[in-house]
């Protein structure tokens, strides 16, 4: 077989070192860890970088996917495996992953127990320069009812759908489902993919029983983050989707207002 000319291995004159440069958006088959039923099959959309030194043109693209192919089941040690990997067959500093997924979680409904898969997003990112760094996150759909409104109308509050996403570093195994309880219980109510009748009045019900601003359901998660001694560091944005407004509603706040408040 004729050897063909490596251009990427070219030496670069421009002396212009790049932070990152990889593959985005690759769709991939996975099996992830499921606290209920053992695992569940996935689709993730994957993106893998290094860094590329001053003097080299380009990376090995195909370098990237020949060691994503390794990868089966989702776990902290399969990411470590991952990066060190990359790092080492393309002679980089530093090592990139970030993946997001759909997760489904059964849930009961609150009433006629009739239970249905919520879908959820989940997002890992991970490093690996001197040392490795793994981020695990969820997006979480749930429900908001106004306080101010409740208050000041004669009947009824505006309310709406709401995100919540949570992201962590942690000491030892936190569960996707660790995550989803933790906005779900903090949030006006939760949102369900099955609802009767019965069903459905318990939910208005409740979330105006329990009318919440984005801000209070930010708050509320961040406290509870700060109680988890398994938790490093954190972050808490929810966007309410407003049913009243032309514009969606946000908070956010990141581990270290302790320190700030002080």
């Amino acid at each position: 077989m004729k050897v063909l000319k490596d251009v990427q291995s070219e030496r670069d004159e421009r002396r212009v070192p790049l932070k990152k440069v990889g593959v985005k958006n690759i769709e991939w088959p996975l099996k992830v860890l499921d606290k209920s039923k053992g695992y569940q099959h996935t689709v993730a959309r994957v993106s893998l970088s290094v860094d590329l030194k001053h003097y080299m043109r380009g990376t090995h693209m195909s370098r990237f996917v020949e060691v994503l192919n390794d990868l089966e089941m989702l776990s902290p040690k399969a990411l470590e495996d991952i990066l060190a990997k990359i790092k080492e067959k393309l002679q980089a500093e530093s090592s990139h992953l970030e993946m997001s997924f759909p997760y489904f979680i059964w849930k009961d409904s609150p009433v006629s127990g009739l239970a249905s898969p919520l879908k959820i997003e989940a997002i890992i990112r991970a490093e690996k320069s001197a040392e490795s760094a793994i981020t695990m996150g969820v997006s979480v759909p749930v429900h908001t009812l106004c306080p101010c409104s409740r208050e000041i109308s004669e009947s009824g509050a505006h309310n709406q759908r709401a995100v919540v996403e949570i992201y962590v570093r942690s000491r030892k195994m936190i569960w996707f489902e660790n995550l989803v309880e933790i906005a779900e219980k903090n949030a006006s109510c939760p949102i369900y993919t099955l609802l009767k009748r019965p069903d459905e009045k318990f939910v208005t019900e409740r979330a105006y029983q329990n009318a919440k601003f984005v801000e209070d359901v930010t708050r509320d998660v961040a406290l509870e983050l700060e109680r988890d001694d398994r938790i490093e560091w954190y972050r808490v944005e929810v966007t309410s989707f407003e049913s009243i407004h032309n514009h969606d509603a946000f908070a956010c706040v990141e581990k270290g207002w302790l320190e700030d408040a002080d």
